[in-house]
């Protein structure tokens, strides 16, 4: 009756909520749907909505699609071109008749007419949850959540909550072929099945599992058997009552857990949304769909890259800006500071302590946390890396977080799980002070609420465009079945110990993966080339044809599988990194010159760092032939093979093939570039007065301080007999002769003595079976000191001079 009503009233108020209504996300573009023009069109809605299905006409108007409000006449009774979905309703003295099937009708027809098809297409409509230009009482009472959505509250929506309307459209189904021969009325629960399977995961990836109160979670937590069990034991080796035991659980719990608000989320992506716009020149995110395409049926763990500490803030108001629920963020307790760890708990970051392996209770309580998070669906967030990486490069992955998500995936949870590597590249980081001072040898500064005070103090500063690259997705079960292929048959809720093993090649290959994704922009290009000159000056033409050959050598063969390339000309990225302050310009008779100061280069090599894993292997091949005229392919592979799992180690580089294949593949891009020459199997340089020589030099010179560091590694070692030094000793020593070196050189860049960079190489050694330990003491045998004496080709006479004269010291 209220139907009929008002249906002569359909038209003024699809007029009216056409003018009312912005859709701040559509989502995929109309135009990509693929419709067939000559099948009849069906729009499925997931409930009953006036609102809903006279903005559906709007639209489909607006993007000239099917109109809904058409009426189908395929057979003997006509239907709406729009239907929502069958839903059980109550009334005061009992259940309602089973509402018909939507669907029999029409494969009654369909059974008539075997030449006709009707494709389906399932529209969901979100009001409310995306940030607007107000924010209000009124606003989140009408905001969109898993609660049923009344008339009343409806209502209210629309008119609180119309310019942030969210619109996803699903792929057509051909309801011919979903017919499987059956009665149609089993064909229509059928299709209403599938339709309502593909609403949830649409409703889950916007809206995320629905929240449980934060007190009713810890409670949860410590009821667990789990920390049940752990609480009497704990009580029993302190000597304490199980109670108190109980009572720090609880306390453990409120100190990690995390509180999330859809209003404080809301809040958040407004103000971020300003701050943002403020800040940065524009935010570019580029592959986000491969994580849209799993987060209906899988639980999301992101692990982007760790540059900022505004990593998480810019990440989760990329996901929630773009349709996904922002996930809950594993926070180092040392941000949960007054006035900041509030809001940042309430935007869904829950804090861990650096370390407490020594704290069993904590342990338990934390890994129980995590581990109902995940199984419930919650997408969450952390870095692999631990901590912001000082020196811009991929820091070694942490086992800690990795270990705990491993062993929750073995105790079960109800999706599969699936890593979502990110990589976040900034033309200017706000912490470039405070790295600078922290590059040139200063103490890592605490973090402090006055923090916030200096960010706001540099909100009129330039710093460029942010990139947000989404990596290749890592299924967590395909990963296992790959690297552990009997890991299935693992008791649950145990530790395997095949975990020993799993847990770092899980993080090498997510560090790849971020890697993979990096984000080559104009600041990133001038260090590049920039500081692979020995004095940290080029000219202006020299410096625009390297970084434009750089750019070419991406598009060829791309270093990673991800990667985005910036827009624009080498005119405009050099102007760019002028304007951001990190290159000085001057005119000279003979042509412009571009240099760095000390204290620009120091900070160049942060950035340059962030993107150097993708010309690893062309800076090899350059450097090669930096001190050699020709090589045939074997006899450059031999030499080279050797040093690669070294400098992949390093750089978590991305390989597409075997290193053989990746190599044929650099040879023939160098030789398209003009770098090489190519003769009856023989690669040679170009001569020495050529220009080309000239690029290929620095390219080369990129791997050069990687190679550097190996060198006076080993050399160090090779001086004294095998099992003569521990690796302690080696680290150290080796670290020592790298400063040196650099402080020799002229140069100020203590990033290049970092030991972790020496520990890395030692861990590769060991790896590749060049190095053992025997009583922590590192053995070699003749194998090392061959290869160590064939690597010495690479380098030039005066280059492996002075690295020997250093080894001595």
């Amino acid at each position: 009756m209220l139907t009929f009503l008002l249906q002569p009233l359909r038209s003024p108020f699809r007029k009216l909520l056409a003018r009312w209504v912005d859709l701040r996300l559509v989502e995929p573009d109309p135009q990509t749907l693929g419709l067939h023009p000559d099948i009849t069109t069906l729009y499925v809605l997931p409930h009953a909505a006036l609102s809903d299905s006279l903005l559906l006409e709007a639209f489909c108007a607006r993007h000239n699609l099917p109109p809904p409000d058409a009426r189908l006449h395929l057979a003997s009774q006509p239907l709406k071109a729009c239907v929502p979905l069958p839903r059980p309703g109550r009334r005061l003295w009992g259940r309602l008749p089973p509402a018909p099937a939507p669907f029999a009708g029409l494969i009654d027809d369909l059974e008539q007419f075997p030449g006709q098809d009707v494709q389906l297409v399932p529209v969901s409509v979100f009001w409310g949850r995306a940030p607007g230009k107000t924010f209000g009482f009124w606003k989140l009472l009408a905001a969109d959540d898993w609660r049923l959505t009344g008339r009343m509250r409806r209502l209210l929506s629309v008119l609180v909550n119309g310019k942030d309307v969210e619109f996803h459209l699903g792929a057509p189904l051909s309801l011919r072929e979903l017919y499987d021969g059956r009665s149609p009325e089993l064909t229509s629960r059928k299709v209403s099945r599938l339709m309502r399977v593909h609403f949830r995961r649409v409703r889950t990836r916007v809206l995320g599992p629905d929240l449980s109160h934060r007190n009713t979670l810890i409670e949860g937590v410590v009821a667990s058997p789990e920390i049940q069990r752990t609480i009497e034991e704990c009580a029993a080796a302190l000597g304490q009552s199980p109670q108190r035991m109980r009572r720090r659980a609880r306390r453990y719990g409120r100190e990690i857990a995390s509180n999330m608000s859809y209003p404080v989320l809301r809040f958040l992506a407004q103000l971020l949304h300003r701050l943002w716009n403020q800040l940065y020149a524009g935010v570019q995110v580029n592959g986000l769909e491969r994580a849209k395409a799993l987060a209906g049926d899988h639980t999301l763990v992101y692990v982007p890259c760790h540059r900022s500490h505004i990593d998480y803030l810019l990440l989760s108001y990329v996901l929630y800006r773009e349709g996904l629920m922002p996930p809950h963020i594993a926070a180092g307790r040392n941000l949960d500071m007054p006035v900041v760890g509030p809001l940042l708990r309430r935007g869904g970051a829950f804090f861990m302590r650096r370390s407490f392996k020594d704290n069993r209770l904590y342990s338990a309580v934390f890994n129980e946390y995590l581990h109902r998070l995940l199984s419930r669906g919650h997408p969450v967030e952390y870095f692999v890396e631990g901590g912001r990486s000082r020196t811009g490069r991929m820091l070694t992955p942490r086992p800690g977080m990795l270990a705990m998500t491993l062993r929750s995936y073995l105790r079960g949870t109800h999706r599969e799980l699936a890593f979502v590597p990110v990589y976040i590249g900034y033309e200017k980081v706000l912490e470039s002070s405070s790295y600078l001072r922290e590059l040139q040898g200063g103490a890592k500064k605490k973090e402090s609420p006055f923090d916030l005070i200096r960010v706001l103090g540099q909100l009129r500063q330039p710093f460029g465009q942010v990139t947000v690259n989404v990596g290749e997705p890592l299924r967590l079960g395909e990963f296992l079945d790959g690297c552990i292929p009997h890991w299935r048959q693992a008791e649950h809720g145990t530790r395997p110990p095949w975990m020993t093993r799993a847990v770092p090649e899980l993080g090498r290959e997510l560090s790849r993966r971020i890697n993979a994704a990096a984000a080559l922009n104009a600041v990133n290009l001038t260090a590049l080339v920039l500081l692979a000159t020995p004095h940290r000056a080029v000219e202006a033409s020299l410096l625009k044809t390297q970084m434009a050959m750089l750019v070419e050598l991406q598009r060829l063969h791309p270093g990673g599988a991800q990667l985005s390339l910036p827009e624009g000309t080498p005119d405009e990225w050099l102007n760019e990194t002028h304007t951001l302050g990190f290159i000085e310009r001057r005119d000279q008779a003979l042509g412009e010159l571009i240099l760095a100061n000390s204290e620009q280069a120091t900070l160049l090599t942060w950035y340059r760092n962030n993107v150097l894993q993708l010309f690893a292997l062309p800076a090899l091949v350059a450097f090669a032939f930096r001190n050699n005229v020709r090589f045939d392919r074997d006899t450059l592979h031999d030499l080279l093979a050797p040093a690669w799992p070294l400098i992949d180690h390093e750089l978590s580089v991305s390989l597409p093939g075997e290193f053989r294949q990746a190599l044929d593949n650099t040879l023939d891009n160098l030789v398209h570039l003009g770098l090489l020459r190519h003769d009856n199997g023989t690669w040679r340089r170009p001569p020495s007065h050529d220009a080309d020589s000239e690029r290929l030099s620095l390219l080369g010179r990129l791997i050069q301080p990687s190679l550097e560091r190996g060198y006076l590694l080993l050399a160090a070692l090779l001086r004294y007999p095998s099992g003569s030094l521990t690796r302690e000793a080696l680290e150290e020593h080796s670290r020592q002769l790298a400063e040196r070196l650099t402080l020799l050189s002229g140069l100020n860049a203590p990033e290049f003595f970092d030991r972790r960079l020496f520990s890395g190489l030692l861990d590769t050694l060991e790896k590749e079976g060049w190095l053992w330990r025997e009583a922590q003491h590192l053995c070699f045998d003749k194998a090392l000191e061959a290869a160590q004496l064939r690597g010495r080709v690479l380098f030039d006479p005066v280059l492996r001079h002075r690295l020997r004269q250093i080894a001595l010291q």
